[in-house]
C-alpha cells in the first residue's frame, strides 16, 4: 500500500477566487471583518464562526484550540468557555492572545491580536441562558481540561446536574465570556502564483488604524 504521506509535499492549489486591494478594502478593519464574515455565512462555508485561539502559558509555551465566536463589535471579539480550562488559566496569567479565521472555500484568512478581558456577568448570563439545555448542563458536567477516568464521569455528572437543576440551571461561576480587544489585524486573500494579498491594520490611537500591504 502506498504511503499516504509520501505525496504531501506535492500537494498544490492555485488561489484564484478573489483579490484584496487597498482601494476596495475598508479603512476600518472591523468593517472589513464584518464584510468577510457576512460573505462566509452567505457562501455557507462550514462553521464560518470557528476560530483558532492561541494563548501563551507562564513557561512561554504557546497553545491553540478551536472555539466559536459569539459576537463582535467595536469593543472586540467575544467567545465563551470554562474559566478553569487551560486557555482560561493561561489568559489569567497572560491576557494577550491571537485569533485566526480560515475560510478555506473563500481562500481567506483573518488574523487578530490583542488583549483579552472577561465580559460582564450580565453578558455571560444572557448568553448562557440562550444556550440549549444540554449545553447548559454540559457546562456544569465538564471539568474542562482536567484528567478524568472515563466518559462515564461526564455522563454521571450530566445526570446529577440535570436532576439538581431540572429546567433552571444557573450559569456556573467557572464559566463565562472573554473579549479580545484587537490592536492588530491581518487579512489574507489567496492569489495565483503564491503572490497573495496581505493587508495589515495596526492601531495607532483610539479608533485610528494604519493600513499597510505586506509581502506574502
Amino acid at each position: 500500500m502506498p504511503d499516504p504521506t509520501s505525496s504531501i509535499a506535492d500537494l498544490r492549489k492555485s488561489y484564484e477566487r478573489a483579490e484584496l486591494n487597498e482601494s476596495a478594502s475598508q479603512a476600518d478593519p472591523l468593517k472589513q471583518f464584518e464584510q468577510w464574515v457576512n460573505e462566509a455565512i452567505a457562501a455557507e462555508v462550514p462553521e464560518p464562526n470557528a476560530m483558532t485561539l492561541a494563548t501563551v502559558a507562564s513557561d512561554l509555551r504557546p497553545s491553540t484550540r478551536v472555539v466559536l465566536i459569539k459576537g463582535f463589535d467595536a469593543r472586540g471579539i467575544v467567545w465563551f468557555t470554562n474559566y478553569g480550562s487551560r486557555k482560561g488559566l493561561e489568559l489569567a496569567g497572560n491576557p494577550y492572545a491571537a485569533l485566526q479565521f480560515h475560510w478555506v472555500e473563500l481562500e481567506r484568512v483573518v488574523r487578530i491580536e490583542g488583549v483579552v478581558e472577561k465580559v460582564s456577568d450580565a453578558e455571560s448570563d444572557a448568553y448562557f441562558h440562550s444556550r440549549p439545555m444540554d449545553s447548559r448542563i454540559g457546562a456544569w458536567a465538564s471539568p474542562q481540561s482536567e484528567v478524568i477516568a472515563s466518559r462515564g464521569v461526564l455522563v454521571t455528572n450530566a445526570a446529577k446536574y440535570a436532576a439538581k437543576f431540572l429546567l433552571q440551571p444557573p450559569r456556573p461561576p467557572h464559566w463565562g465570556g472573554y473579549r479580545l480587544k484587537p490592536d492588530h489585524w491581518q487579512f489574507w486573500q489567496g492569489r495565483k502564483s503564491r503572490l497573495h494579498d496581505r493587508l495589515r491594520y495596526t492601531l495607532q490611537s483610539d479608533a485610528i488604524w494604519l493600513r499597510e500591504r505586506l509581502a506574502p
